[in-house]
């Protein structure tokens, strides 16, 4: 698997199916990598698109390690996108996040507009409502398992939530405000598919995000949890193939 040294001093290891078709960029979620969050999607991509899925920083094998979450961590790992993305010369591309990587997905959108033909996220909402606040039912960590440990080389998985916890909790009492103030620079069509059983990631919420960016869509899928393109597999690629069609990505 490849890896690329950026601006930013990440080296961040990527997978990359090439061809010839329109590049588009995965972003996992906590504890995640591409293969793992998106292993389905990527087959479903493969035949018609260049599928590139992107490890950040301190996950799997991209440094700097250990994997950490400072207070503006999003906006690291978006400032990480936008490097990577510059460092490998990625044409324009179609840009899907998953839980973490959507909140990234999004913050990088409002940095680089002209990056991207297409912006998708699933289980995230671009602000963080005080709502969710009391919802967090990540720490202390028990359920990573030995594997995902071992992969991520998290020593002490409660600190390691523990830090997550902290600065997501943080982020909602300065305002919860991820994407909101360059919302309105994306310039391409952005939609936000969430599970209505989502209680971390409530429509709201995701709704004051939508608000604010100029071709915005939010789907709410019924009878799900957070893993949309895991739980409700052919509702996330009729939502993909429309949204991808307005920005004449797929026939």
């Amino acid at each position: 698997m490849p890896s690329a040294d950026t601006q930013t001093g990440a080296r961040l290891h990527y997978l990359d199916t090439g061809g010839d078709g329109a590049p588009v960029l995965l972003l996992h979620g906590l504890v995640g990598t591409a293969s793992q969050d998106f292993s389905q999607v990527i087959e479903w991509l493969r035949p018609n698109f260049r599928v590139i899925g992107l490890t950040f920083r301190g996950y799997g094998y991209s440094g700097p390690k250990p994997r950490g979450f400072p207070p503006a961590f999003y906006d690291i790992d978006a400032r990480d996108v936008v490097a990577f993305i510059e460092a490998v010369n990625l044409p324009k591309c179609h840009l899907i996040g998953y839980s973490d990587g959507g909140e990234a997905a999004l913050i990088a959108a409002g940095y680089a507009p002209d990056r991207f033909l297409t912006v998708t996220t699933i289980g995230a909402t671009g602000y963080l409502s005080p709502v969710s606040r009391d919802r967090v039912r990540v720490y202390p960590g028990e359920w990573i398992t030995p594997e995902l440990r071992q992969l991520h080389g998290i020593a002490d998985v409660t600190e390691f939530t523990r830090q997550w916890t902290d600065s997501y909790q943080g982020m909602i009492d300065a305002g919860g405000n991820l994407s909101l103030c360059n919302a309105h620079r994306v310039k391409c069509p952005v939609l936000l598919i969430l599970g209505d059983r989502d209680r971390l990631n409530p429509p709201e919420a995701a709704q004051v995000y939508i608000d604010r960016v100029p071709d915005g869509h939010l789907v709410v899928v019924p009878d799900c949890g957070h893993a949309v393109h895991e739980e409700q597999w052919d509702t996330f690629v009729a939502e993909i193939r429309a949204h991808f069609r307005r920005a004449g990505g797929l026939s």
